[in-house]
């Protein structure tokens, strides 16, 4: 293993939460270089570049309860180790563009934004689409839509991080502290129409105002829950709006291998807020928990080659 990547869900498995067991090697996002493989192995050699792929029986095709069985750093072993055990289907080859830090990247928080806006969202240049926070998947999907050609939409709490959400590409930002019925704001900005689909990353606090933000028969594809799970779900919002209610369980590792042909066809390198140490896993931990960052944070585990 040479980097691993953090999501908010390795916050949660560290806290106690029901995904993870406590004897767990945490986190599934790695990169890394192939040392060895079994005989019957034969495509990949003692030197690839690769990384892990989330579920590591989900291939293809539509979920099912045993392709998402065994999820890296939660019910399978994890990432934040200098040497993994993985089946070989469980890999896929790093973008030659990247580094191993910047690829490490792309196991969840890369296929989440890939899978919501273009398998599961569907969305053609031209679609406008909202991302909640600038965290680790709302930057990925940021980048993935200015490259596709959609028009971003993007909230935040401190004016700084929507200047580098700017700097990304974001056509138009709003601090939700500063406008608190935000979705209001954004469909004044879509000229009253809403965007095609909200990528909702936060939860309970948000639902009903994602939900008000989208064009009839919009979608909202639901990731996570950041200031908690539940809340009202506004049953005659979702009818009368005609809207679809989806959600994202990361994706398969075709979808893995799809966001890679992209990724070096387009030339994104994701961003990295800040790369901590082996020895200070714990401190990359405490910085995510407190929710500084714009991106991603990465553990480098040995240096690049």
């Amino acid at each position: 293993m040479h980097a691993v990547s953090l999501n908010y869900r390795d916050l949660e498995i560290a806290r106690g939460g029901t995904e993870g067991s406590p004897a767990i090697t945490p986190c599934s996002d790695g990169a890394g270089v192939v040392q060895e493989v079994g005989a019957a192995v034969t495509q990949w050699r003692a030197g690839d570049r690769v990384m892990g792929s989330f579920f590591p029986n989900w291939i293809d095709g539509a979920v099912t309860p045993d392709k998402t069985a065994g999820s890296l750093g939660a019910r399978g072993p994890g990432m934040l180790a200098e040497t993994v055990v993985l089946p070989a289907q469980a890999l896929v080859t790093v973008p030659a563009s990247l580094s191993f830090a910047e690829a490490s990247t792309l196991p969840c928080a890369g296929v989440v934004a890939w899978n919501a806006l273009f398998v599961a969202g569907a969305l053609r240049p031209g679609s406008t689409v909202l991302l909640l926070g600038t965290g680790g998947v709302s930057i990925w999907a940021l980048q993935l839509a200015k490259a596709a050609g959609l028009r971003v939409l993007i909230t935040s709490s401190e004016d700084h991080k929507l200047d580098i959400a700017r700097r990304l590409g974001a056509d138009d930002t709003i601090n939700y502290r500063a406008q608190p019925q935000w979705a209001a704001l954004v469909r004044e900005l879509t000229g009253g129409r809403g965007v095609d689909l909200v990528l909702e990353t936060s939860g309970r606090d948000t639902l009903g105002q994602s939900m008000a933000a989208l064009r009839p028969e919009g979608t909202l594809a639901v990731v996570g829950g950041t200031s908690g799970w539940g809340g009202a779900l506004d049953a005659d919002a979702l009818i009368d709006g005609a809207l679809r209610l989806r959600g994202i369980l990361v994706g398969s590792r075709t979808m893995a291998e799809e966001l890679v042909g992209f990724v070096e066809r387009s030339g994104i390198r994701p961003l990295i807020d800040r790369r901590f140490g082996f020895d200070q896993a714990a401190a990359a931990y405490e910085y995510l928990a407190a929710a500084r960052h714009v991106g991603k944070v990465v553990i480098d585990i040995a240096p690049e080659a």
